[in-house]
């Protein structure tokens, strides 16, 4: 282990950059017998998507990260916001008027739309747990109004009330004329209507904790700050939030990164020291527009899930942090086959190789090995040109290239096979479209027909990509991509494809053979 941890010192996978930093952070401060907070968020207004979960999952490999490079115990809380108000109703939900009935309610105060708990952020919540419990993340959930109502927030509340001007200062300094004019950071809960408000504050007694205000109908109310009767603005939240819990570390995405330094004030102000915090870039619809948990865009976590393993959701999620991805059904079938790869380079690699693998950060270094003997994107085409409607069909393939392997001994493949019949009928099926050859195109194809009917050789991948090569050199494609680009096109209905010579292996030669006959005769599509 010694070996390993001297090479995540020195590793620029990212998750250990991170460790390194809250290392420094608290190596001064902290003792084995203490713990290192890392905390991620989680705003329950919309059921959860799938960036949710990439936050999770990040913030927990940088914890495995830390825990490789230093000895003191580490703790992940889960922090639901659910006592802010409903502003709007989410557009994929149940329910609607009976939801709007229930704006500036806080979350745990609106009922479930779907029946199932007792509040629409109960259900919200538990969708969340449900999902991380899934993936069997080590975690501790919290929520916001449970937190605010126990008497947990109720020192950094007080704490608020003696140091009101001092917030509002560094809030002031951020917002624009009009809104300073009306603005506090404290939103109290209306005894009678049960919505958050949103209204100037006429006084804030420091001594006694109590703060007074008029509601929207000109009666005046006076509430003490603490017990779950007022919660805190969300970006002195935020800082709020770090002091009371003493947070070391949280990730957020690129909207916060602006409020990184308000949040940082805050949590200072109120007797707390500022966590490290890690910017993430957004993720992207298939039109290039942020994913919002209110419209319901983007891809959901068991959308995923239906066609393809959450092994590959974790690799796309390892991926590139501070870069903004497209994340839309074709990212899946990369993915796969991209942590596959990973996975078979592992074990014959050096400890600082390994530390820079993103399958040590996916399984927390208890990386398995790869049964995946089929690339996923060659069991989509596999699926394609068979006209295969379950794995078992998919298997007699698997079988003439891969004799040793099963069901029983690739479990991975076996369940790969299983998502390539459904993401092919749902995806790529609908999409596909044939082409006629051009002349020279087709005397290549029947070129390579004649040349797969008379190869009395070996059937592996490299031989068969050999004659494939063979093939259009002597037709003189030029780039030879032009030539695999029409086998794509005529034959699998699509711009791009496998490896050739591995899908002919895998599909069969004489099988092959017929496919370049149908599509020279135009047989196909």
């Amino acid at each position: 282990m010694s070996a390993f941890r001297d090479a995540a010192m020195k590793s620029k996978a990212w998750p250990f950059e991170e460790a390194r930093r809250v290392l420094k952070r608290v190596e001064s401060s902290k003792t084995p017998e203490d713990h290192v907070l890392f905390e991620t968020g989680y705003g329950p207004s919309g059921l959860p998507h799938i960036g949710t979960f990439g936050e999770v999952a990040r913030t927990t490999m940088i914890r495995r990260a830390f825990e490789v490079i230093s000895d003191i115990p580490t703790r992940l809380i889960c922090f639901s916001d659910d006592m802010d108000g409903m502003r709007k109703v989410p557009e994929n939900v149940p329910q609607q008027e009976m939801l709007h009935e229930h704006l500036q309610k806080p979350l745990t105060s609106v009922p479930d739309p779907f029946g199932t708990h007792d509040s629409f952020g109960g259900h919200n919540n538990a969708m969340l747990k449900r999902f991380l419990d899934t993936f069997g993340f080590d975690y501790e959930f919290y929520s916001a109004t449970e937190f605010y109502k126990s008497g947990q927030f109720d020192e950094v509340l007080l704490r608020a009330c003696e140091r009101y001007d001092d917030v509002m200062a560094v809030m002031l300094k951020s917002l624009r004329d009009e809104r300073a004019q009306t603005y506090s950071i404290f939103l109290p809960i209306h005894p009678e209507t049960g919505r958050v408000l949103y209204v100037p504050i006429k006084n804030v007694d420091a001594k006694d904790g109590l703060i007074t205000f008029d509601d929207e109908d000109g009666k005046e109310w006076t509430l003490p700050v603490t017990g779950g009767n007022v919660k805190l603005q969300w970006k002195p939240d935020f800082g709020a939030r770090w002091a009371a819990l003493d947070v070391d570390f949280e990730m957020y995405g690129k909207d916060h990164s602006t409020n990184t330094p308000i949040y940082d004030r805050i949590c200072e102000i109120l007797g707390g020291k500022k966590p490290e915090h890690f910017t993430y870039e957004l993720f992207l619809d298939d039109k290039g527009e942020k994913i919002s948990k209110s419209k319901g865009n983007g891809l959901s976590i068991d959308e995923w899930l239906t066609y393809a393993a959450s092994e590959s959701l974790s690799y796309f999620m390892y991926q590139k942090p501070k870069t903004a991805k497209r994340l839309w059904w074709d990212v899946i079938p990369k993915a796969v086959d991209e942590y596959h790869q990973q996975l078979r380079a592992f074990p014959g690699q050096t400890p600082e190789q390994q530390a820079n693998n993103p399958v040590w950060h996916i399984h927390s270094g208890n990386v398995p090995e790869s049964k995946m003997v089929v690339p996923f994107a060659m069991l989509l085409n596999l699926a394609s040109v068979s006209g295969a409607e379950d794995k078992e069909t998919l298997w007699g393939f698997i079988n003439r290239y891969a004799p040793d392997a099963s069901p029983e001994a690739n479990p991975d493949l076996d369940q790969a096979a299983g998502f390539a019949i459904k993401y092919y009928e749902d995806f790529v099926k609908p999409g596909k479209t044939y082409r006629a050859p051009t002349e020279k195109e087709a005397a290549a194809l029947r070129d390579l027909a004649d040349r797969l009917a008379a190869h009395d050789g070996a059937t592996d991948d490299e031989t068969l990509q050999s004659l494939v090569f063979a093939v259009g050199k002597d037709h003189e494609f030029d780039p030879l991509r032009d030539w695999f680009k029409t086998l794509y096109e005529v034959l699998l209905g699509a711009s791009q494809g496998p490896r050739f010579g591995g899908f002919v292996a895998l599909y069969g030669v004489q099988e092959t053979v017929a496919l370049i006959e149908k599509g020279l005769n135009g047989e196909l599509g």
